[in-house]
């Protein structure tokens, strides 16, 4: 241990979750410390001369001046390893789990427990054709850490030089597996790397994004789609459904790994996540969910600092994984309270407030946190393929009464690609997504077109349109109706009424709690909102030859299309039918109305003849 390790701090002051100590000269920011007797984990943010200003994660009650500081001089990090899947954190990184069976329901404070499990051995096995000269991100072998899941062993940052002595076998994530001969020395090689939390984690270069992140959700994956490697903000009053989006998308996102911080929610959402992970099977490989996730518990009871430490330790996993090659995805919920752990940290620092009483610094906090998502090509040794990762992140924000012009809210906008607004009143009447489809909006879609247009229809872009019109219009001539009444529209715009809702009813709202509608696939979507689109186009049609539109809007055929949702996915063929069918029924009626209208053009004929 270092001099610095061996050097003490004295505490002079407390003040909730920030501690002053003295006698602190020689550290730097940002680093760890552990406060008082106890051993709290504190982190430095902020030096003067011989004080440090330390942000600490667990209770400081009882912690008085004169205690000492332990200076452990590194920084905050993360242990990066075999054992991180199926894992359920705090925000400092310490298992849940493994402190419940050491000190039941409540974390005793100072507990100290490693990230990654010490005594499991892992299976390592080596990489073919590995190089004698071998540099930082090179995978040198894997571990099967899941069945969902390998984890690829990587040569760690910064390091680089002869491989020796690596060799397969059974180790534990502290045992040397191998030696690299660098310049400066011998580096033994670990399963386990030890990331600071604060530092993106470097790659070769970044790339557009050009694939959409699909989440089974149809609003979000036909009108504001996001792509692999984007960001998204999901803003929304209390009771929009923030943390049912959340989950929905961590069950169904089409990405290899998914990391879930619960920073500052209530218990009982975690809770849900908890029990329903493990019995939800994943659609790509058909078992439980957890096989693929990374879990971060921070909840409303735990200690305000630590929830923006909670952050930083589920972006730094998430950029492990994407360094594998994997496609990654984030969820934070939320950020807002992240934000007020920032709001009450600086106000104990005496800082000068900026609106609504957040550091000035709030926006720049917040755009480093969600520039570190992307699509990257990952460093990868010099004699080995280069390969692409991504990290997507979806950030909920928790604005006070739903107001949208929250600081935390214009802040996030400004950084992130896609907005979905959820709207408190659409959540009332029961519609899930609460996505608003008037104020939302994503900034990807243009760079997605091409995909789309190969990879589902190439009349998709204009279906987009389409529908996004009708619902605009179907916003206009709401006004026109709570004034004069839908009777006073022509038959045309009652038939856009009446398609946007089927749109909005049919389409847009979805059942999280339905087996089949829960999730749907890109396939099922176009065939689903095409079927729609076209019984409105050929409406038209109808009544342009006469039909009544009350016998359109009244035909049992809008029954079956509004249960389309409710059809397998196995079972899609039957959507294809169901076009069919409207091109039969619609023909008939338009050929009943015409002879209809004929056999009345002869009669008044006749009638006139005869008088």
């Amino acid at each position: 241990m270092s001099k610095q390790s061996d050097q003490q701090g004295r505490i002079v002051k407390v003040s909730g979750p920030l501690v002053v100590a003295e006698n602190m000269s020689g550290t730097r920011m940002y680093d760890v410390v552990r406060v008082s007797a106890q051993k709290l984990v504190g982190e430095i943010i902020e030096l003067k001369g011989d004080l440090a200003w330390i942000q600490v994660y667990e209770e400081t009650g009882g912690i008085g001046p004169g205690e000492p500081v332990y200076i452990t001089g590194r920084p905050l990090g993360v242990e990066l390893g075999p054992g991180l899947i199926e894992s359920i954190y705090d925000g400092i990184q310490r298992p849940l789990d493994e402190l419940y069976e050491a000190g039941g329901e409540y974390i005793g404070r100072g507990a100290s427990l490693p990230g990654l499990d010490r005594e499991k051995k892992w299976r390592f096995e080596l990489a073919e054709n590995l190089p004698k000269e071998v540099s930082a991100g090179q995978i040198i072998g894997q571990v099967q850490e899941s069945v969902s899941v390998i984890q690829k062993i990587m040569i760690p940052p910064g390091v680089q030089g002869k491989l020796k002595g690596l060799s397969a076998g059974d180790y534990t994530v502290t045992d040397t597996i191998g030696k690299v001969e660098t310049a400066n020395g011998a580096v033994d090689l670990k399963l386990m790397q030890i990331w600071p939390v604060r530092q993106p984690r470097p790659y070769l270069r970044r790339l557009s994004p050009a694939e959409p992140l699909l989440t089974g959700q149809r609003v979000i994956d036909m009108l504001f789609p996001i792509t692999k490697g984007g960001t998204a903000c999901v803003p929304g009053p209390f009771g929009s459904g923030k943390t049912v989006v959340q989950h929905q998308l961590a069950k169904w996102v089409d990405t290899d790994v998914v990391v879930y911080v619960g920073c500052g929610e209530r218990g009982n959402e975690m809770t849900d996540v908890l029990m329903e992970f493990p019995e939800l099977k994943d659609p790509r490989s058909g078992e439980p969910l957890m096989k693929r996730s990374v879990l971060i518990a921070n909840t409303s009871n735990m200690p305000v600092a630590a929830r923006e430490a909670s952050v930083y330790t589920g972006i730094t996993i998430a950029e492990y994984f994407r360094d594998m090659g994997y496609s990654v995805a984030l969820m934070a919920d939320s950020t807002s309270r992240w934000a007020e752990a920032m709001r009450e940290i600086s106000a104990r620092l005496e800082e000068m407030p900026a609106e609504e009483g957040y550091p000035a610094y709030l926006a720049a906090r917040i755009a480093s946190f969600y520039e570190r998502a992307g699509r990257a090509v990952c460093l990868s040794g010099k004699t080995q393929e280069a390969r692409e990762g991504t990290l997507s992140v979806i950030g909920a924000v928790s604005p006070p009464g739903g107001d949208l012009s929250d600081s935390v809210v214009q802040a996030t906008l400004r950084v992130a690609k896609v907005f979905w607004s959820l709207e408190a009143n659409l959540a009332a009447r029961r519609h899930f997504p609460a996505i608003d489809w008037l104020r939302s909006y994503s900034l990807y879609r243009d760079s997605l077109q091409d995909w789309f247009t190969q990879n589902v229809a190439e009349e998709l872009t204009e279906m987009i349109a389409t529908t996004n019109r009708l619902l605009e219009e179907e916003s206009q001539l709401q006004e026109i109706v709570r004034l004069v009444g839908a009777e006073a529209l022509s038959p045309n715009e009652q038939l856009t009424l009446e398609t946007s809702r089927s749109i909005r009813e049919d389409f847009l709202h979805q059942n999280a709690f339905h087996d089949v509608d829960t999730h749907t696939s890109m396939k099922k979507q176009y065939l689903m909102l095409s079927a729609i689109l076209h019984f409105h186009e050929r409406g038209l049609m109808a009544i342009k030859r006469g039909a009544d539109i009350n016998t359109i809007i009244s035909l049992p055929l809008r029954e079956t299309i509004a249960r389309a949702k409710y059809i397998e996915e196995k079972q899609i063929d039957q959507i294809e039918e169901l076009v069919k069918k409207i091109d039969t029924e619609l023909d008939k009626l338009s050929g009943a109305e015409e002879q209809a209208t004929a056999a009345a053009a002869e009669q008044n004929t006749s009638d006139a003849q005869n008088d």
